[in-house]
């Protein structure tokens, strides 16, 4: 079975990492494994110029691994499509939250703040909004959350998307 995958997406500033992180949290208390990925322009480094993990893809590597005890980064050149890298890479997740990709046909759940600079949210007519977390008067026909509402969305990612993967629940509501 394919890794599925979801999408936070939202104009400039409207709090997609901060929605993500507590996502990210509160799925991990609940004993999934949560891959996560961030849309970068083309042209981004991840390596610091002048460490060796740099000088070995500059010298012509077309793959740099850095390895630690617990941890590995990987720089690769890689031409296949965003969802191919995406589930080849984070096959082994239960699911994987994107930020980002709001032109990829991927389910998303959009945020949109009435104090944003924006006017109007991105993903209105688009088929594959599959929830909308806001605190503006916006009603898409899809799941309404508000912005610190991180149990809904949560509840309503486990219940749509991993219904079928058993898992113990680990947390402990103090509401």
């Amino acid at each position: 079975m394919k890794t599925k995958i979801i999408t936070i997406v939202g104009k400039s500033n409207s709090g997609k990492t901060t929605l993500l992180e507590k996502l990210i949290a509160r799925l991990t208390q609940r004993g999934y494994k949560i891959g996560s990925v961030k849309h970068a322009h083309d042209g981004f480094e991840m390596d610091k110029e002048g460490k060796d993990s740099w000088r070995h893809k500059k010298a012509g590597a077309k793959a740099t691994l850095v390895i630690s005890e617990d941890k590995i980064a990987l720089v690769k050149d890689d031409k296949t499509s965003y969802l191919e890298k995406m589930r080849s890479y984070l096959e082994d997740m239960d699911i994987i939250l994107a930020e980002g990709f709001k032109k990829q046909h991927l389910p998303k759940i959009e945020i949109f703040r009435t104090e944003s600079v924006h006017k109007n949210p991105l993903c209105m007519e688009d088929e594959n909004l599959i929830a909308f977390v806001t605190n503006s008067g916006y009603k898409p026909d899809v799941p309404l959350f508000g912005l610190e509402d991180i149990k809904g969305i949560a509840d309503f990612i486990e219940s749509s998307f991993l219904k079928k993967i058993t898992k113990p629940k680990k947390e402990y509501e103090t509401q």
